[in-house]
């Protein structure tokens, strides 16, 4: 586990858990369903030795504060959330990373809420018309019948069962049993946390990834994709299109991953968000 005090933002929309460490230009990691800050525990202090790093845990389905009634759970309303999170904070100039679900959704802040954003990383994720991919489509179905989604959560007690390809077989090569129980027991312990989880799910849509990279090249900063191009869910192409559509964008490759990139290559995933936050800003 992340070896750091969690604080407490206080949103319109409830209250966000979230770690941070080190100091200097801001760095706000955005995880993606069925996790939490936990998912960069081992990128967090390799950045934070230059920078000021905050790892939220996002509602998400991993999160255990749930958000007050009536908070708006739509991909958008996620947007605005991560939004007025960088507000309350006060934070201007963030690097903003993405990966997997969070990708999307940072997505939304670039194209709807970029005032306080200095710099983009997407690092394997949902965009375009593959929001969610069409294996995990069938859990949209299940979060509208009463009980499925409790009845899918307790099928995946079993670590084995964690590991099969549709469950966090196929997004990692290298998360441990305990870390992906953690990541299903918020849901499996609170009906609250239950029913935030399939008010996001149901409210998916290709339509908001779609209509967010009509507003790619307004985005004038600079981009990062870094891509794993051995990801079953998120393939090249998906990176590639990201590149030719941002105006400042760059891509480079994580090999030996899947779609957890800060799972399974750290390292070189801690690299190129450092290396890429040090380059000197675009002129205006």
């Amino acid at each position: 586990m992340i070896e750091t005090p969690t604080n407490e933002a206080q949103l319109p929309q409830g209250r966000i858990r979230y770690r941070e460490l080190g100091t200097g230009e801001p760095i706000v990691l955005v995880h993606g369903l069925l996790t939490d800050s936990e998912l960069w525990r081992a990128v967090l202090p390799r950045l934070a030795a230059d920078f000021r790093v905050i790892a939220p845990d996002w509602p998400l389905g991993s999160h255990e504060l749930p958000l007050a009634p009536g908070a708006d759970l739509s991909p958008l309303g996620l947007a605005q959330i991560i939004a007025d999170f960088l507000g309350e904070l006060e934070l201007e100039g963030v690097t903003l990373v993405g990966n997997d679900t969070g990708g999307a959704l940072c997505q939304l802040v670039a194209a709807h809420h970029p005032e306080r954003l200095g710099r983009l990383v997407l690092t394997p994720c949902d965009a375009y018309e593959n929001f969610l991919p069409p294996a995990f489509r069938p859990l949209q179905v299940l979060a509208r019948v009463p009980g499925a989604l409790f009845a899918v959560l307790q099928s995946m007690r079993a670590a084995p069962a964690r590991r099969a390809p549709l469950a966090y077989g196929w997004v990692t090569r290298r998360a441990d049993d305990k870390l992906t129980r953690s990541w299903i027991t918020p849901a499996l312990s609170s009906r609250a946390i239950r029913r935030e989880l399939a008010a996001f799910l149901t409210g998916i849509s290709d339509r908001y990834t779609l209509e967010a990279s009509e507003h790619f090249g307004e985005f004038a900063k600079p981009v990062l994709i870094a891509w794993a191009p051995e990801d079953r869910f998120f393939k090249l192409r998906y990176a590639e299109r990201l590149v030719d559509a941002f105006p400042h964008a760059r891509l480079e490759l994580i090999e030996d991953s899947y779609t957890f990139v800060p799972i399974d290559q750290p390292e070189r995933t801690a690299e190129l968000i450092a290396g890429f936050v040090r380059e000197p800003a675009l002129s205006s």
